[in-house]
């Protein structure tokens, strides 16, 4: 092979080290007039960059992924007949300038993102290209929105995220969005402010992320042109204009508008929108109850309406999304009873979250169809009754080997995107989110702060893949369930305050991984079983249990002492309670009889004036009567 006729050299995806300009070096040696292609990314090369004008005919040039360092010189160039150059995610810094694009007509795909590149430009400069892709995100591109990207007639991939812009949207950007087909557009994570304009055109972007900005007022109807739509953490206040436009939507698949400032309640326009896969409507204000017309997104996935004040029932046409991977409704106001067809018809949930509302009941025995579960949560409500036997029979908690059950519900959209589930959970005391990738391995049940009775199924054991259980606030009694160990996989167990007896099962020191455990204020009894594990937490974790001893308790167990008997010192506090009852109703009696009547035989004035009194009353009783 004749180094010197090298067109192309693809060495991507390696684990090549060395400093870049020793291998530009080299190349430049025999190959600077005959290389086409240069991609080396995705591998460990460091050093800065060198100067690359000397390949004279080099057209895609890609150093992504690496670890590029140091500033970028003022004075080096580019190759003028460069199409591709793709330089993201490396620690590259300076300042890129026009000086450096010069005479480059036939760039065509541009990304410089995650560096510390600072972009300065005149006012009106007009680059020497026309990109089809831009890719800037991270960079420092000032506070004003880039004037140059109105030149650029056939854009197909913006992203300006996390640029530090700090400016309104000028009109020309979301006329273009109107009148040109489009990729994706990313300008999210900005200061970017003001209301979006309606045009009478709908937008032809397959991906639009305006997240994280201040943009304020309606949501506009022409956005609708795009299969995801990200409009969260924003301000906007009205969701009406859109999702109750005229007209059949076929394209919207994914629509994220958390965490703006919506209230009123739910628009009941859902019918419009045939292919709806992703729903986020959470951290808002809306009130009143759930639309029915959410029922009609039959191909549904994921509907998150968390912290909102939702009011009454869960609709019952929300059963026939039966497809619904994720339906989390916490922190509302919610009430009746949860019902049955969550279990016998959302067979695919695998993300259950109804905590902080007013659900009352107890729980509906369906809900054991659910074979997918991987978070179950429904803490802080009024539900009652027993944990049902069959909870042995949530498969997804049961089986080893069950934790990629997330990766065959992914929803792709033209082959390039897909959503990403995200639960809120409180985890070892802080609200945490998972997504996708925690999901697959947090499996959890938390029915805490409800009234649940009875005892705990020894059933519960079964579902050795738990990584959290919290029945804690509850009303359970009787024994902790002596198979208790058998949940190998558990970082958490929070059983406290309940009505729990007897010692603690020796097989909880089974569980190597137990990281949080808490058992206090129940009426656990006898010696905590010694291990390493269990004498390893702090004796908060066991406080306020009646006789409870043993390390890490300051009270140690006495040989041969048996542990007093709850149901006796229930009896001894019945006796003491009647004894104090007679008591009390005796000197009762002998203070008031002996303080009146003692009194009239003492003074003889209050006896005549009694005696008096008495007479007259007779006497007045017996005219009446006649």
């Amino acid at each position: 092979m004749n180094a010197c006729k090298l067109k192309s050299l693809k060495m991507s995806n390696n684990s090549f080290s060395g400093e870049l300009q020793v291998i530009i070096h080299h190349l430049s040696r025999c190959a600077r007039y005959s290389l086409q292609e240069l991609d080396l990314s995705s591998n460990k090369i460091n050093g800065t960059l060198p100067d690359l004008s000397i390949f004279s005919f080099l057209e895609i040039f890609d150093i992504s992924e690496n670890s590029l360092n140091g500033k970028i010189s003022e004075d080096i160039r580019f190759p003028t007949k460069l199409r591709t150059l793709q330089m993201s995610s490396n620690s590259m810094n300076g300042v890129i300038s026009e000086f450096h694009f010069s005479g480059m007509s036939m760039l065509k795909e541009l990304d410089l993102s995650d560096n510390s590149l600072a972009l300065r430009f005149t006012e009106n400069w007009v680059p020497p290209f026309q990109l089809n892709s831009i890719g800037l995100r991270s960079s420092k591109l000032g506070l004003t929105f880039p004037k140059w990207i109105q030149t650029q007639k056939y854009l197909l991939d913006l992203d300006i995220s996390k640029a530090g812009i700090s400016d309104n949207v000028p009109e020309w950007f979301w006329a273009k969005l109107s009148s040109q087909e489009c990729n994706s557009i990313n300008i999210s994570n900005n200061n970017l402010k003001g209301s979006i304009p309606n045009l009478q055109v709908k937008n032809h972007c397959s991906l639009l992320s305006l997240s994280s900005n201040e943009f304020e007022g309606p949501i506009p109807a022409f956005l609708q042109g795009s299969a995801l739509i990200d409009l969260s953490k924003n301000k906007f206040s009205d969701s009406r204009p859109f999702l109750c436009a005229n007209g059949i939507n076929e394209i919207l698949a994914q629509f994220d508008v958390s965490n703006n400032q919506l209230s009123g309640r739910i628009p009941d326009c859902w019918s419009n929108f045939k292919s709806l896969v992703y729903v986020d409507l959470s951290h808002n204000n809306f009130s009143g109850k759930i639309p029915t017309s959410m029922g009609s997104l039959v191909i549904l996935r994921a509907l998150l309406l968390r912290n909102n004040n939702l009011t009454g029932e869960i609709p019952f046409s929300l059963m026939n999304c039966t497809q619904l991977v994720m339906l989390d409704m916490r922190d509302n106001r919610l009430e009746g009873h949860i019902p049955y067809w969550i279990g016998s018809e959302l067979k695919e949930l695998q993300v259950l979250s109804l905590k902080g509302n007013y659900f009352f009941g107890s729980l509906p025995l369906e809900l054991c169809h659910l074979q997918f579960i991987q978070f179950f949560d429904l803490s802080l409500n009024s539900l009652s009754g027993r944990i049902p036997k069959c909870i042995k029979n949530l498969t997804s908690m049961t089986q080893k080997d069950s934790s990629d059950g997330f990766t065959y519900h992914f929803y792709f959209i033209r082959s390039e995107y897909a959503y990403e589930l995200n639960a809120l959970l409180t985890w070892k005391g802080v609200e945490h989110v998972f997504n996708n990738n925690g999901l697959v391995l947090l499996k959890v049940i938390d029915l805490s702060s409800n009234h649940f009775s009875e005892e705990i199924p020894p059933e519960i054991a079964d579902l050795i893949q738990l990584v959290s259980l919290n029945l804690s606030r509850n009303n359970f009694t009787g024994k902790i369930p002596s198979n208790i160990g058998n949940l190998t996989s558990l970082d958490s167990l929070d059983l406290s305050r309940n009505k729990l007896l007897g010692s603690i099962p020796p097989s909880l020191s089974q569980i190597d991984w137990l990281s949080v455990l808490d058992l206090s204020h129940n009426q656990l009894s006898g010696e905590i079983p010694t291990s390493t594990q269990l004498q390893s937490f702090n004796a908060t974790s066991y406080e306020d249990n009646l006789d409870l001893c043993g390390p890490p308790l300051v009270k140690l167990c006495t040989q041969g002492e048996p542990p007093h008997d709850p149901k006796e010192v229930q009896d001894d506090e019945d006796l003491l309670l009647n004894r104090g009852f007679y008591i009390s109703l005796t000197f009762g009696f002998i203070i008031g009889f002996w303080g009146v009547f003692g009194s009239i035989l003492i003074k003889r004035s209050w006896r005549h004036a009694y005696f008096k009194f008495m007479n007259n009353l007779v006497d007045n009783i017996y005219v009446k009567c006649r």
